[in-house]
């Protein structure tokens, strides 16, 4: 067997992750018949079929699974020797995952001196519910992730870097949230299904027997704060997005208690990771 080719197994990495060929494609800004050929080669190389094709994509063999883990190790000690041949310096992409709120909110002060102190690393940040950034984070398309708690997987490592503190926002002729029985039957304005804090704010309806009516589902806080605003429903947002914003009165705020007025934003990460991008980033973020 020949010496596999880095660009082969990243390509591989990426069709795994993906699911698709024509998906990989678009992801690497390649052709589709360019990585369905480096996929067939590949394959050809090792000898074993690495993807059983169906319907609705592609899913891995158990050779395949093997590879893919190989091709993560190699791949990552190929990122830290690279890195340890440039002085020990920080460098290359850096793909971040982050909630809005966290970007919007936490991140900005953070990647802008950091930004500032290792100019050869190119920041990705991606945005996405804490469901859709634990995948992204087991799929490798970012290297680290800022997540709500709880965040722990036996694949990954976490620490605390933010609390939260949610409030409750809802239009000025809405009752206040401790009469359960007028609050139930109205609309709830949330984030998709896989967002932390409308898990946490479905804990909070159903431990004060709250029964929502129909839930609004929207993708950004000026959409969620423009409804309230509008009369649409209720929700929850983190008080640091609220302390970005001028609101002059247009709904009231009801700050939440017990555990919800303290929820901890982890920086998360797998456990197979580490590069000197993650060390630089760490010694800026807060301990708590």
């Amino acid at each position: 067997m020949h010496d596999l080719d880095l660009r082969a197994l990243e390509i591989f990495r990426t069709v795994a992750a993906e699911g698709s060929i024509s998906k990989a494609a678009a992801k690497l800004n390649r052709v589709q018949s360019n990585v369905s050929t480096r996929i067939k080669q590949l394959e050809e190389q090792v000898q074993k079929t690495l993807f059983l094709r169906r319907n609705r994509g592609l899913t891995l063999t158990p050779d395949g699974e093997l590879l893919l883990a190989y091709a993560d190790r190699f791949l990552q000690l190929t990122i830290e020797t690279t890195e340890a041949l440039q002085d020990g310096k920080p460098s290359g992409v850096f793909r971040i995952g982050a909630m809005e709120s966290t970007a919007a909110a936490r991140l900005p002060d953070i990647l802008a001196r950091y930004n500032h102190l290792h100019t050869d690393v190119d920041i990705e940040l991606k945005t996405d519910t804490a469901g859709g950034l634990v995948d992204r984070l087991r799929n490798h398309d970012v290297e680290i992730a800022f997540i709500a708690e709880p965040a722990t997987f036996d694949w990954a490592n976490s620490r605390p870097v933010f609390e939260e503190s949610l409030v409750l926002i809802t239009p000025h002729d809405f009752p206040p949230p401790e009469n359960a029985i007028e609050m139930s039957g109205r609309t709830v304005v949330a984030f998709e299904a896989g967002c932390a804090y409308r898990r946490y704010l479905e804990q909070w309806l159903l431990d004060n027997g709250i029964v929502p009516g129909s839930i609004i589902a929207v993708s950004s806080y000026l959409a969620i704060l423009a409804s309230v605003a509008a009369g649409t429903g209720f929700a929850v947002v983190p008080q640091s997005v609220l302390d970005m914003v001028t609101t002059d009165g247009r709904f009231r705020r009801h700050l939440l208690p017990g555990k919800l007025a303290r929820i901890r934003t982890m920086l998360t990460w797998r456990s197979d990771y580490s590069s000197r991008k993650l060390d630089a980033l760490t010694a800026l973020l807060p301990h708590l």
